[in-house]
Parts: C-alpha cells; structure tokens; sequence
C-alpha cells in the first residue's frame, strides 16, 4: 500500500514527557516530506499551544481540539462548536458539584476559577499557559472543547450530558469535554474529502484514549509503546516509544522512509 498522508499526535508521540521533539523524529518527518507524504497534526491541543511546533517541523496542517478544529495549509477547512445551551447546562452542572471549567476556544482558552489547583496542576503537567480568569469568555467566542476538572469518580455525575457532550480523560484531574460524535477521526475525514484521499490512503500515530477513533479509521494505526493499554487492541501495528524512535520506526514498517 502507498499511503499518501500521515497524522501524528503530539503528546506522547512527536514530544516527549519533557516536551522535547527527539532529533530522529525530526529527521524522519524531513524525510517523509522529502518523499512527497504531507504530515499533519492532529491533537487535543488547541492551535495557540503547538505554535512552536509547527514553525519547527515546518507543518502547516492540523487536526485540533480533538477534531473539532481542522486547518490545511494555514486556512480552516472544519469546524464542529459546542452549543451555548449544552455549555451553560455543563456550567450549571459543574457549579453545582464544585468543579472548576476552562473554555476553549481557537486562539485562547479562559477558567471560570481563579487558580483551581486541578487547573494549575492539568495545565502544568503538559506545559501549557495558565489560564487567566474569565467566567463569560465562552458567551464571546465560539468554543470548541472544554476541560472539566474532576477525578474519574466524579464523572457519573455528568452521566445526564452523555447524550449531548463527549468526555475523554486526559489527566487525573482533568477531562476533554467536545461535542458528542465529535473525534479526531472526523476531523480527518473532513481533511481527507477536501485532498480527494480515503482513509486507506492515511496513516496515523498515537498514543492516547483520544486516539482510538483515528488509529482505528485509518488504513494503518500505529501506537507509540509508551501507548495507552486501552489503545493497543485498535493498532494495526505498535512500534517503540517516542524516545526510542518510534516515529522512525514506525514510518520503516509503513514503507514511506528508509
């Protein structure tokens, strides 16, 4: 198979827990571009906090917020908003059981709490700015992801959104809240109409709770060993870790770099 196109996660795939990009990573992705296969990211991430990144692996397509946020080539192709009436009813329910919220939206992300210590504690984990505080910010913009803040014994106490609202844990205190049916793999399939490409023409590399739809919709999913266990029945195919060169590795198995 010729794969044409390859979608990488970034945590825990492209970076390390160190927020560090491996050098073979680097070269690898040089190299499949040299090859003529278009990279892109896709991530839970908002754009504004893989900037950076982009500039270095000189990448200008993306999968965001888990989906709901798609550019190519610098230009949105896709968006998928939460509702304002789903977001007020998350708001109402989080007041009422205590948990702090932080709205999201494409360039910028605000708290409803003033230095939560699930907020600070989240946000660290991963690197990412502190959220200033602004309870009304989601009433300004659209909104594309939420984080809601609260330990996994907490999330039956959401069960009544399930209908409505998409909830994946991505920290122990902390849980992506997207639109329901909303998953990277739809911001992929948005991509891939707009390039005439199926998705047997893809590969994707992932490693967490959030990248099961993609690996399994593509025409090969690779996990990262450092992978979520939950993640590995769904991969076609599980290479080494990211600080072991598992984006290399996994791009030799795929055929598309020597």
């Amino acid at each position: 198979m010729s794969y044409k196109i390859v979608f990488f996660d970034i945590d825990g795939t492209l970076i390390n827990e160190h927020m560090e990009i491996p050098q073979d990573t680097i070269d690898a992705i040089q190299q499949l571009k040299a090859n003529g296969i278009e990279p892109v990211i896709a991530t839970g991430r908002t754009p504004f906090n893989f900037e950076p990144l982009l500039q270095k692996l000189d990448i200008h397509s993306f999968i965001s917020l888990n989906g709901t946020y798609v550019v190519y080539k610098g230009k949105p192709l896709f968006k998928q908003m939460l509702p304002k009436e789903h977001i007020k009813k998350l708001i109402e329910y989080a007041e009422r059981n205590q948990h702090a919220l932080v709205f999201v939206g494409s360039d910028d992300y605000f708290s409803n709490s003033k230095e939560h210590p699930f907020v600070l504690e989240s946000l660290s984990s991963l690197h990412l700015k502190e959220a200033s505080f602004d309870p009304n910010f989601w009433q300004k913009t659209d909104i594309y992801q939420v984080f809601l803040h609260c330990k996994a014994e907490d999330e039956p106490l959401y069960k009544e959104m399930a209908e409505d609202l998409r909830m994946i844990r991505w920290h122990e205190k902390a849980v992506d809240v997207t639109i329901q049916g909303s998953s990277k793999a739809e911001g992929i399939k948005a991509m891939l109409d707009k390039l005439n490409l199926t998705t047997a023409d893809a590969v994707a590399f992932g490693d967490g709770l959030n990248d099961k739809e993609m690996l399994d919709e593509v025409g090969l999913g690779i996990a990262m060993g450092n992978a979520h266990p939950d993640l590995l029945p769904l991969a076609d195919y599980v290479t080494a870790s990211v600080d072991e060169g598992g984006i290399s590795q996994g791009l030799r198995y795929a055929g598309l770099i020597k």
